[in-house]
């Protein structure tokens, strides 16, 4: 088994595994080429349960002749092993015993052997979990046991002698074996797994504590002794069981995210073919010089151009911003981008596999591989801590053995070093602190996904701002209503009801009647505006200049930084109306109270320039950069990782859920795109920026009360050890010390509810909704 919780998977699912593993030829099938005469192949372990098992895969998987080096991803649990001979041929790569079904049969061995079985990315085993319902299970029998268990040692504890003593110690251990040997079987694998393979963990400790302590309490049964301790093991299954079920959530979670940008490519498309002929084809099935029929609401499914047809579409998930903008011939359109209005013929000019979509989640995974490289303060801490617990455990037997010679002594002197030894307090510093951490963000409306963001966003030293959407609200506003004749306001709102433009849909909002124009003739020009013909002849358009006006009026002048539209009758002049976007609630402050914590604030934004330096100048922010892709985003952060600073990442869109995934730590707002909610590790549910800076108070405050629980953890171990290594400590008083210590860790943790709300943040009392459109350009015109 592997050296966590591997034993988590079903024993049937384990051994379907272990038997249909992917054959070397469907790996090599799957594997794509990297240059250099390399190529990598990516495989989902679904027994990655945490850094031990990342750092003997990343050990053991190079050792194979042919593989270069591998890494593993523990939120998506995918391993990406590259192999082949760098810089040498396929002859030579052969001769030199690269040859690849060679490694890649060496490869599949190799994982089963250290008890990772592995199947390809995809289909319905990827989004399968079978380990979480393996592990509500242990939860729920691990839950009844410790409670019934509980209420026969309260019977006992308050006086019961002899044969009730014994009738009740005796159903107790009835009840805790089979709660032992089925909820306690996720830590006996784990703990069997690292000894096989020469190492210790964090279980060793807890299934040596929790056997021996059944095991001596069986004993005690039998030779009608006073005390057991079935209590104590299985109230500590419980507890352990309820924090690795809350961890494999919060990873659930952020391996969707992935899965969600996933989603945004269609299963395959209409491809025209030379006869005229259309074909419905699978999406691995479109080869470059295809021209595929995409209809208004399809989303496009690789990489292509326009050959025929005009149409808005939807680029946020290139740039973030919402706002249409008008494709024609020649146009590219990148995969996942979404056509609105008009009907289009495109050319396919890249496989699904290479598309600007594919990119997009290999630089999510690729993020999360490196962030998943981060080592939590407790798997820290047990790296040393169990081994010493061990060592310490078995030299006080050993010594009670050569001082006193009694087996029966020196063992219960041994387990009472494991039991005040068992790494609950250790155990319960980081989780607890971090429950009631997410509990007073969760009360200013901020949602946390993971309790190691919290240690990450602790050290966050540098903020990098998303623009539309996170700083602003991202809703097109009418900002001259006032001055704008109120007759042609009420026209205007009618017409705009027949577009789905977001320039129109605010126009509409004006329309009080809300039944729109009926009787009407109305059409909508995809890129230019829409035209009204009434009964009389008369000719209303509503939308971009060149579209609503004829040559005499055509040079009315645009605003700065706003967006116009334009409303003529019979192409004459007759109003204009002014659009732009708000900077969300709290954003200055927020930017005030970062430069207070000492961290620095920056923008990336795919919007243009003018805007992005208009609002940067607003927020006192100095640093920013507009007409920024995807990947200048995750560019940028990596750039500012390597020069030692730890980035937080806010962002909304699309286009920022990369640059979520490869920040040190990321939060992003609930009116969010799913996929960069799913990527971020926190979300804020108000209006108010202002959760930025409170997240990071919270957080730095909760890094400073685990510190103080780990020294709580040291000092008490300190006084508690020597104690029961010297035998002044029964059991039973080894698990009243361990329990007090963890009840210390506890209420010291509680002390950070003291206050409901971080001093500063102004909660609205009626959020507003939030858009994620962006300030959007004229109807129609090019972003």
């Amino acid at each position: 088994m592997s050296c966590c919780a591997a034993g988590t998977e079903s024993a049937a699912e384990l051994e379907a595994l272990k038997t249909e593993g992917p054959s070397a030829e469907e790996m090599w099938l799957s594997s794509r080429p990297l240059g250099d005469g390399l190529r990598q192949v990516d495989l989902i372990v679904p027994g990655v349960h945490c850094g031990a098992c990342i750092a003997l895969l990343e050990k053991e998987l190079p050792s194979i002749r042919g593989v270069d080096h591998a890494r593993v991803n523990l939120s998506t649990r995918r391993v990406s092993v590259v192999f082949g001979a760098r810089d040498a041929g396929a002859d030579d790569a052969a001769k030199a015993g690269y040859h690849p079904e060679t490694v890649l049969t060496a490869l599949g061995e190799k994982l089963k052997a250290l008890g990772y079985p592995a199947h390809l990315p995809g289909g319905a085993d990827e989004t399968a979990d079978p380990a979480m319902r393996e592990l509500l299970k242990a939860l729920a029998v691990a839950g009844f046991a410790s409670m019934n268990v509980m209420l026969l040692s309260v019977s006992v504890w308050s006086g019961a002698e002899a044969a009730t003593r014994d009738l009740f110690h005796w159903i107790s251990a009835l009840i805790a074996a089979p709660a032992l040997i089925y909820s306690g079987r996720v830590f006996f694998a784990s703990a069997w797994g690292a000894l096989r393979h020469g190492r210790t963990n964090m279980d060793v400790p807890i299934s040596l504590g929790v056997g021996l302590a059944y095991a001596i309490s069986l004993y005690e049964t039998i030779t009608h002794g006073a005390h057991a301790y079935f209590d104590a093991s299985v109230t500590l299954l419980f507890f352990l069981l309820a924090g690795r079920t809350l961890d494999h959530m919060m990873r659930e979670k952020a391996r969707s995210a992935v899965r969600n940008l996933v989603r945004l490519s269609p299963r395959g498309a209409m491809v025209i073919r030379d006869t005229g002929a259309r074909e419905y084809l699978a999406l691995d099935e479109i080869e470059p010089g295809m021209r595929l029929a995409i209809a208004p609401g399809d989303r496009v499914p690789v990489d292509a151009r326009v050959v025929s047809g005009r149409s808005d579409m939807d680029f946020a998930v290139v740039n973030g911003e919402s706002a249409p903008q008008l494709v024609e011939a020649g146009s590219l359109t990148p995969a996942g981008t979404l056509n609105l209005t008009g009907s289009l013929v495109l050319e396919a000019t890249r496989r699904a596999r290479e598309s600007f979509l594919a990119e997009m989640v290999a630089m999510m995974e690729a993020a999360e591989s490196g962030r998943a490289g981060y080592r939590r303060i407790a798997d820290r801490a047990s790296a040393i801590y169990a081994p010493a617990v061990h060592l310490l455990a078995l030299g006080t037997f050993i010594g009670w053995m050569m001082v006193s010679g009694d087996w029966r002594m020196a063992m219960l002197t041994a387990v009472a070093v494991l039991i005040i030894t068992c790494p609950c307090a250790l155990g319960l510093a980081v989780p607890v602190v971090q429950v009631v951490a997410a509990g007073r963000l969760f009360e200013n409306g901020i949602m946390v996904k993971d309790g190691s963001a919290m240690e990450r966003l602790a050290q966050a030293d540098h903020v990098v701002f998303d623009k539309t959407g996170t700083l602003t609200r991202g809703k097109p506003l009418l900002i001259n209503a006032a001055s704008v004749a109120p007759e042609h306001l009420a026209l205007a709102a009618r017409i705009a009801r027949a577009s789905r433009h977001p320039l129109s849909q605010a126009l509409a909002a004006f329309d009080a009647a809300g039944d729109g124009l009926p009787g009407l003739h109305i059409t909508e020009t995809p890129g230019d505006g829409v035209e009204a013909i009434t009964d009389d002849g008369d000719v209303y358009r509503l939308g971009r200049a060149v579209f609503a006006l004829d040559a005499r009026d055509a040079g009315v002048e645009r605003a700065a930084d706003a967006s116009q539209v334009i409303l003529s009758k019979n192409g004459a002049f007759l109003d204009i109306f002014l659009f732009s976007d708000q900077v969300r609630r709290g954003a200055a402050q927020a930017v005030a109270r970062l430069k207070a914590l000492g961290v620095d604030a920056e923008i990336l934004s795919g919007d243009r320039e003018a805007p992005v330096r208009a609002l940067a100048g607003e927020l006192g922010v100095s640093a920013y950069v507009a007409g920024v892709r995807p990947r200048g985003k995750v560019d940028r952060i990596k750039a500012l990782t390597a020069e030692g600073h730890k980035p937080l990442m806010v962002g909304d869109g699309l286009n920022d859920a990369p640059a979520l995934s490869a920040a040190h730590v990321s939060m992003a707002p609930a009116s969010a795109a799913d996929v960069g909610r799913m990527a971020a590790d926190f979300v804020f549910l108000h209006d108010s920026l202002e959760a930025v800076p409170l997240a990071i108070e919270v957080s730095r405050k909760a890094g400073s009360l685990i510190r103080q629980n780990f020294a709580l953890a040291v000092a008490y171990n300190c006084i508690a050890v020597p104690a029961a290594v010297l035998g002044h400590a029964t059991p039973l008083i080894a698990a009243l010390a361990m329990s007090s210590s963890s009840i210390l860790v506890v209420l010291n943790s509680l002390r950070l509810r003291r206050k409901t709300r971080v001093e500063g943040f102004a909660r609205p009392a009626a959020p507003e909704p939030v858009s994620r459109a962006a300030a959007a350009p004229e109807l129609g015109a090019r972003v």
